[in-house]
């Protein structure tokens, strides 16, 4: 099984500045009811402009802010996720923070995806400033970014969204298209049905995960069955058989990180509204790697200590 051992920090030395696809962010503070609605409106505004990244720890003019940004790095995407539900009624998820550097500074980096669907915030999203109340943004609003900025949506912010879904539905069916015509005389087209359902029965056809590149795609109908466990529940079950809290959610984060599980199929799925969830093999191989090195997850929390320093 391929597998690999470290994932590279991004150089983000080329960023020149804040753009309509960048935007700096001095600071991040978990406990920061400001932080989290003003980092949710840049990622519903970048998400809602075709996507774009934010880069924790640079000040406005690029240079580094002096943050910790080791907390940041440290955050559960679930968490995200569930934040952003929480003001928009979606289960976005179409993002990844990893670690960054630029000039030799650590930064957080949050790689946010594209939505095929504009994101309306559902709720409001004010927070306390002194002398009174500021909002990051207000229910029913819809947000994209203008240049360096996260701002409300105009008819033309709307217009170029669904141009660009418009514009990948098209690309599906002309691929389609050509090739059928480029299909040799004779050749029958056959409408297939692509995905394989789950079922219990005895006459089920086996399947099992693989990374072979050359093995028959398998379209992942039920995934819950296939990926069981949220990470609460991946460190219930790693307690559970280890008999001791041997194990912690920022465990499981670092030794994503390190290991580059996201990168390995067999062991984790993330759909586009939902948090990322854990196969029965992955708690496999973290029980194995804990029978062969009994401070396999204290190795993982130091290697992620001393990287964020």
């Amino acid at each position: 099984m391929w597998l690999m051992t470290l994932l590279p920090t991004l150089d983000l030395d080329f960023v020149t500045g804040e753009s309509a696809t960048v935007d700096f962010k001095a600071s991040f503070d978990h406990n920061s009811k400001q932080d989290w609605c003003e980092l949710i409106k840049d990622i519903v505004a970048m998400t809602n402009s075709g996507g774009g990244t934010l880069i924790i720890g640079l000040a406005d003019d690029g240079s580094h802010s002096g943050a910790d940004v080791a907390a940041m790095l440290q955050v559960d995407a679930a968490d995200v996720t569930n934040k952003i539900h929480s003001y928009t009624g979606q289960h976005f998820a179409t993002f990844d923070i990893v670690e960054g550097s630029r000039f030799g500074h650590p930064v957080a980096v949050v790689r946010v995806g594209p939505s095929r669907i504009p994101i309306v915030f559902s709720a409001h999203g004010g927070y306390p400033i002194p002398g009174g109340q500021k909002a990051a943004f207000v229910k029913g609003s819809i947000y994209f970014r203008h240049g360096a900025k996260s701002e409300p949506g105009t008819t033309e912010d709307v217009r170029a969204a669904l141009e660009r879904e418009l514009e990948v539905v098209k690309e599906f069916w002309l691929q389609g298209i050509g090739r059928v015509m480029a299909a040799p005389v004779g050749s029958t087209v056959q409408v297939i049905q692509p995905d394989v359902a789950l079922r219990d029965t005895t006459d089920a056809t086996p399947i099992r995960l693989t990374t072979d590149q050359n093995a028959p795609t398998l379209s992942i109908v039920q995934a819950d069955r296939l990926y069981p466990y949220r990470q609460t529940e991946l460190v219930k079950k790693l307690t559970e058989r280890l008999g001791s809290k041997a194990v912690s959610g920022h465990d499981l984060q670092c030794i994503r990180r390190l290991h580059g599980v996201d990168l390995e199929p067999t062991f984790s799925h993330q759909s586009q509204w939902s948090p990322r969830k854990y196969s029965e093999t992955f708690l496999e191989w973290l029980l194995q790697q804990h029978e062969g090195d009994p401070e396999f997850f204290q190795k993982a929390r130091e290697a992620c200590r001393s990287r964020a320093v």
